[in-house]
């Protein structure tokens, strides 16, 4: 094989490629050598035919076959050995080919910049640690406990009232019939919640252990009996307890409910649990520190064919007028993510970072612990996607460049209180709130623009048409 490489323009490349008659023969003879065993041909015994029968029963199929063949591991081999990595796939262009022929092609390439990632150990960005104070930590098993009421019976003679726990069981009739689910036993009812029929509730306010009220209230419009929809229900009600609720105390018992060993243990739960809901949002704080630095490292060419992809990808679902309008946009957007993904790609390469089946399993988990109750659906989705899971080890992959880069770069660590992390993360939403409110304008004041141009055109077209009709009229007279 025979390789020769000539650069056109930029980044553009036409590697040239040179297979010999013989070697070409060589492939040829292999492939009819691993057919000869499997044909059978009348006349001839299994393994027996000649190559001449072979040529002429199957040439145009081996040859196919070999060619694609030879393609492959010749076109890989020669970008290989001159270390040419393609932006996208390289266009052939067979030159001569054929049965007992010499290969000759040109593949034409447009190759990903060299990029060097060296000063990566240089960038510095903001590395964040949230101090939670006891008395955070504190207030919140609070208000676990406070939504967690411990009720306790009380005696008979207490009166029901709202926040009260109702034990009762009740039978209902519409228009005195009863109906296929009008038995209840033990339901338990929140005064004030409202949370069974609309007005329920209210209605039992006042209510004694033992005693029996009726309750009247309409059947919603999602009552499963159609036929009954927005009638009036009577529920004859027997009160079995009335129940008020304490403050629960939180002690070691109150921690075990909670699946922690004891209080202790509950509060370093807690006190984690706190700190991780600020660190995910600061990590990604970090994290665009980062992408920025890297924006500022120096690529002399960006392939063109790569902004076009990803134009694409950013105008989709919009109209021809609005990609026209906004393709300068479009493309500056394209190249800043480009020339970000090229740099971490390169590290990536570099640093030899892969993700492995386990990695990539633990992430479509992560995905379904997310979407609670929708588990299948989203299974079958990633199942049926390959695509989908492409883009989800992408994540990964790039989320393992950045976590590398963080330990090679220059952390500017800083512990701060919750109230500083709560400060940092409204601050960094009203900034891209505001960066997005700038780019809408612009779009806006582009279209704006774009009206005023067609409204004075079009009334120069008015004036235009209506002096052509005038002077019409005059060269009539």
């Amino acid at each position: 094989m025979k390789v020769t490489v000539e650069n056109k323009k930029g980044l553009n490349k036409d590697v040239k490629v040179f297979v010999d008659k013989k070697t070409m023969s060589g492939y040829m003879d292999e492939k009819y050598e691993e057919i000869k065993n499997t044909v059978n041909l009348k006349g001839f015994r299994p393994g027996k035919v000649p190559k001449e029968i072979l040529k002429r029963q199957f040439g145009k199929a081996v040859f196919s076959e070999v060619l694609d063949k030879v393609l492959k591991d010749t076109s890989t081999k020669a970008l290989e050995e001159n270390k040419i990595k393609p932006a996208g796939q390289p266009k052939l262009d067979l030159k001569t080919y054929g049965e007992d022929k010499e290969l000759e092609y040109v593949l034409s390439i447009t190759e990903l910049p060299k990029i060097d990632v060296k000063d990566i150990s240089n960038i510095k960005f903001d590395q964040y640690s949230v101090k939670i104070n006891d008395s955070e930590t504190d207030k919140r098993i609070k208000e676990i406990a406070k939504n967690q009421p411990n009720f306790k019976e009380v005696s008979p003679e207490t009166k029901a009232s709202e926040g009260d726990l109702v034990v009762l069981d009740y039978n209902a009739t519409v228009d005195g019939k009863t109906f296929k689910g009008s038995e209840g036993k033990n339901t338990q009812l929140t005064l004030g919640k409202d949370l069974f029929l609309k007005g329920f509730d209210k209605q039992l306010i006042g209510v004694k252990k033992d005693e029996t009220k009726i309750v009247e209230a309409i059947l919603p419009d999602n009552f499963p009996e159609k036929e009954l929809i927005k009638k009036k229900a009577k529920f004859e009600c027997k009160i079995i307890s009335v129940k008020k609720s304490e403050e629960t105390e939180i002690n070691d018992e109150f921690a075990k409910n909670l699946g922690a060993k004891d209080l202790l243990d509950l509060k370093k739960l807690i006190t984690n649990q706190i700190n991780d809901e600020y660190k995910n949002s600061l990590d990604r704080l970090s994290k665009n520190q980062i992408l920025k630095e890297l924006e500022k490292f120096k690529v002399d060419e960006i392939p063109e064919n790569l902004i076009d992809e990803e134009v694409k990808i950013l105008s989709q679902g919009m109209t021809e007028e609005d990609i026209k309008k906004n393709k300068k946009n479009f493309e500056e957007v394209a190249k800043k993510r480009i020339k970000t993904g090229l740099i971490l790609n390169e590290f990536g390469e570099q640093n030899q970072i892969k993700v492995n089946e386990q990695e990539l399993q633990a992430e479509i988990q992560k995905q379904l612990r997310m979407m609670p109750g929708q588990e299948k659906m989203v299974m079958d989705f990633y199942q049926k996607n390959p695509s989908a899971v492409a883009s989800l080890r992408g994540t990964v992959y790039e989320e393992k460049i950045i976590r590398l880069i963080k330990e090679k770069a220059k952390p500017n660590k800083k512990e701060i209180t919750k109230d500083e992390a709560e400060k940092i993360l409204k601050q960094s939403q009203k900034q891209q709130l505001d960066q997005e409110l700038k780019n809408h304008s612009k779009t806006r004041d582009k279209v704006e623009t774009k009206k005023s141009v067609e409204k004075k055109t079009k009334s120069k077209s008015k004036k235009t048409e209506s002096a052509v009709k005038k002077s019409k009229k005059v060269s009539k007279k």
